[in-house]
């Protein structure tokens, strides 16, 4: 048989052709995606990691003057209820005399209703020059200028943890925590 006389039943369906690579392509490509997604979810956190980076802490259990310390992903935070005079000493400062100017309110985080709860301070629990963990009033020593001290090296911050003296190149960081109520912040990474 030749080309010319083909059978009406082998006669070639261009448009069927084209639409059977078309719709072959497509589910490839979903395909791989579909894979390519679950290839990149496996890299994300998992479940129990995320609900660990981040914490509620009743503030109104830390007593004035006093400090708790928690961890978050491993990492150290400090939760201060300052007393009156400790506000007083961080708000007195001349920020240009700092190593890091930063006033006392710019490391305050306002509570939902707008207004700061000067007496609560929330800061990051390492320090600044090489990530040691200084002590504070909960270990008896607040360094020079009444906040922490980093005996390693020594390092002082003072009430509102920002470094006075020492190697620490800037001061203690503020983390991200919002108030969820008067008595409780909750802080995250």
């Amino acid at each position: 048989m030749s080309d010319a006389q083909t059978k009406p039943h082998e006669t070639v369906d261009e448009d069927r052709r084209d639409f059977i690579h078309i719709a072959t392509a497509a589910t490839a490509v979903a395909g791989a995606g579909a894979l390519a997604y679950v290839f990149v979810d496996q890299m994300n956190a998992a479940s129990d990691t995320k609900a660990a980076s981040s914490l509620d802490v009743d503030v109104s259990k830390v007593p004035v003057g006093g400090e708790i310390r928690v961890l978050i992903g491993g990492q150290p935070f400090f939760i201060r209820h300052r007393t009156s005079a400790e506000i007083r000493s961080a708000q007195n400062v001349e920020l240009s005399a700092l190593p890091d100017p930063q006033s006392d309110e710019e490391r305050l985080v306002p509570m939902q209703s707008g207004e700061y709860n000067r007496a609560i301070l929330v800061t990051s629990g390492s320090c600044t020059h090489l990530g040691c963990v200084p002590v504070g009033p909960a270990q008896g020593n607040t360094g020079d200028f009444g906040g922490w001290y980093c005996p390693c090296h020594g390092s002082h911050y003072d009430t509102s943890g920002r470094i006075r003296r020492g190697p620490a190149p800037s001061n203690l960081p503020v983390p991200d925590y919002n108030w969820v109520s008067p008595a409780v912040i909750n802080i995250s990474l």
